[in-house]
């Protein structure tokens, strides 16, 4: 049951405790995916809206749908969208490329955390100069959603956690089997899209992959 795990909140994640978060596919409707999510986020830490086909109102109301299901706002953290996840009071955003820069957020919007998706050393470097809060590296191993697109592995990966001093969130092709080869890395938790959001069983799904990140931990912290 959920109720045997504690939550990890995305403070202890800055500060290197093992999180789960779950990114959206953009393959679901909103009343699906916030039905899903308020019944897994007790064993998440972040659910992130990526979501490039919606709108910042249609954001901004998918974010109504996760509160009114149960889903903490301090767990929910909104892809570039800055304006929608200031307007919505939620935790933070995640930051792309060609989003605006953690410096500027951080400056117009202090109360916001502010991830970085990064591909590389040299990328995620810059992020930290930057000043992000963490990064979202991948993809670490083979996943249909990059079909063809050669990953880069858990050496790239423990890279990059040994040459920054920010909290690292591994993303591609992560299951309950490997889940432990990742965290090894010294990554500080994994991120998920379509392994739980699209399982037969979402709960379950996100059980499994909590149980493993908390065995990695080194025991239940129930």
């Amino acid at each position: 049951m959920a109720g045997s795990f504690r939550e990890i909140p995305l403070n202890e994640v800055e500060s290197g405790a093992q999180g789960l978060h779950v990114i959206s596919t953009g393959r679901q409707s909103a009343e699906e995916l916030s039905a899903i999510c308020g019944e897994i986020h007790p064993y998440l830490t972040a659910v992130h809206i990526r979501e490039k086909q919606r709108t910042a109102i249609e954001i901004y109301q998918l974010i109504s749908l996760l509160v009114q299901q149960g889903v903490p706002k301090g767990k929910i953290i909104v892809n570039d969208r800055v304006d929608a996840a200031a307007a919505a009071k939620v935790k933070g955003v995640q930051l792309a490329y060609h989003s605006l820069g953690p410096s500027i957020v951080k400056k117009v919007f202090p109360d916001l955390l502010a991830g970085r998706s990064v591909h590389s050393l040299e990328e995620a470097v810059d992020a930290e100069k930057e000043g992000s809060d963490y990064l979202l590296f991948g993809h670490v191993f083979s996943t249909k959603s990059k079909v063809g697109v050669q990953p880069r592995g858990t050496e790239r990966l423990k890279e990059i956690t040994e040459k920054t001093r920010l909290p690292v969130i591994a993303i591609g092709g992560i299951t309950p089997e490997n889940t432990k080869q990742v965290i090894e890395t010294g990554a500080a938790g994994i991120a998920v899209m379509s392994g739980i959001l699209e399982a037969a069983d979402p709960v379950g799904a996100a059980r499994r992959y909590r149980e493993q990140l908390e065995r990695t931990s080194g025991g239940d912290r129930a």
